[in-house]
C-alpha cells in the first residue's frame, strides 16, 4: 500500500437507514481506523491522511457524515449531534474489529458521545482532533460566520477556494485551487458547499449549551478505551486552558499539539499531524 493509493467506495449504514458514503484504503485484514470529519467538511478532508495511515498498516475508513459530501441529508433536516453519534455507533458495529476513531471537531464530538454513552461503542482508542468538552465560541462563532456567507455559492471554483484562504490566513494558498471541487456542488450555474445548509442552525446552538461539557466529560471518562487529544497549536477553537482542564478532568487521556496549525489541524500541517499521531496509535493494545 502506497501513500498515494486510490481508496476504494463503500457504503455504510447509519441511524433510521441513512446511507454514508465512504472511501476505504488498506487491506481487509488490516486493523480498522475510521476518521470523521468535521462540520461542514467532507471525507475529503482526510485525502492526504487516509492513505498514510493505510500504508502504516491500517485499514482505514472515512465517511462522509450525514448531510455531508455524497451521504444523504436528514429527510426532517435534524442534526442533532445525538443522531451523528447514533450514526458512528452504527459504523462501529459494521466494520468490526473494534476500530480506532479519530474525530475532528463535529466528528471528534460524535465519536466521543458513541464512545462513553450507552449503549458504548467498542473501539480501541479514540483521538480527538482539536475538539474537547467546550470549545471558545469566539471560535466556533467565527467558522459559521464563514459558513453562513456566500449562501447562494460561487461563481467558480477559484472564487471558492478563494474564499476559503481568506478565512485561514495562516495557511499557504494551494497552487492549484481546483482541489476544493471536491468539497462543491453544483446548483443551478453556481457552486456551493457540499452539504446541508439546515445543519447550521443546530451548529449555532451547540457553542457552548448548558451542561454539555460536563455530559461530554462525563462520556471522556466512561470511554473503555486511551484518549488522545490533538490540539492545533494556534487553533482559536480549542485554547490551551481548555485543553489542559480536559487532560486534568479525564484520567489517562494524553494530549500533543501541532505547532502551526489551526483548529483543522491535518488540512493544516498533515505530516505533522500524522507524526503526532502515530507514537498514540504505536502504543495501542
Amino acid at each position: 500500500m502506497t501513500a498515494g493509493a486510490l481508496p476504494r467506495a463503500r457504503r455504510f449504514v447509519g441511524r433510521g437507514g441513512i446511507l454514508l458514503t465512504a472511501d476505504v484504503w488498506g487491506e481487509s485484514s488490516s486493523p480498522p481506523l475510521v476518521l470523521l470529519h468535521g462540520g461542514g467538511q467532507t471525507r475529503h478532508a482526510w485525502g492526504r491522511t487516509g492513505p498514510r495511515l493505510a500504508a502504516l498498516g491500517w485499514r482505514v475508513i472515512a465517511p462522509d457524515l450525514r448531510g455531508h459530501g455524497t451521504s444523504e441529508w436528514s429527510a426532517d433536516g435534524d442534526y442533532d449531534l445525538d443522531l451523528f453519534a447514533e450514526d458512528v455507533r452504527a459504523l462501529v458495529a459494521e466494520v468490526g474489529d473494534r476500530p480506532v476513531l479519530v474525530g475532528a471537531s463535529l466528528g471528534g464530538l460524535s465519536s466521543l458521545l458513541a464512545a462513553g454513552e450507552a449503549p458504548r461503542a467498542a473501539i480501541r482508542a479514540l483521538v480527538l482532533v482539536d475538539v474537547a468538552h467546550r470549545p471558545d465560541p469566539r471560535g466556533v462563532r467565527r467558522i459559521v460566520e464563514f459558513m453562513r456567507r456566500e449562501p447562494d455559492g460561487f461563481a467558480g471554483v477559484g472564487e471558492a477556494a478563494a474564499a476559503v484562504s481568506a478565512h485561514l490566513p495562516h495557511r499557504s494558498r494551494p497552487d492549484d485551487p481546483e482541489g476544493i471541487r471536491k468539497n462543491l456542488r453544483r446548483h443551478g450555474d453556481r457552486w456551493v458547499w457540499h452539504w446541508d445548509p439546515r445543519m447550521l442552525d443546530s451548529f449555532e446552538g451547540r457553542m457552548d449549551p448548558p451542561g454539555m461539557a460536563e455530559r461530554l466529560l462525563d462520556a471522556a471518562r466512561h470511554a473503555d478505551a486511551p484518549i488522545l487529544l490533538v490540539r492545533g497549536g494556534i487553533s482559536d477553537v480549542v485554547r490551551e486552558d481548555i485543553a489542559e482542564e480536559f487532560c486534568a478532568r479525564v484520567p489517562y487521556a494524553r494530549r500533543v499539539d501541532v505547532a502551526g496549525a489551526g483548529h483543522m489541524v491535518a488540512g493544516d500541517r498533515n505530516e505533522h499531524f500524522i507524526d503526532a499521531v502515530i507514537p498514540f496509535l504505536d502504543g495501542i493494545d
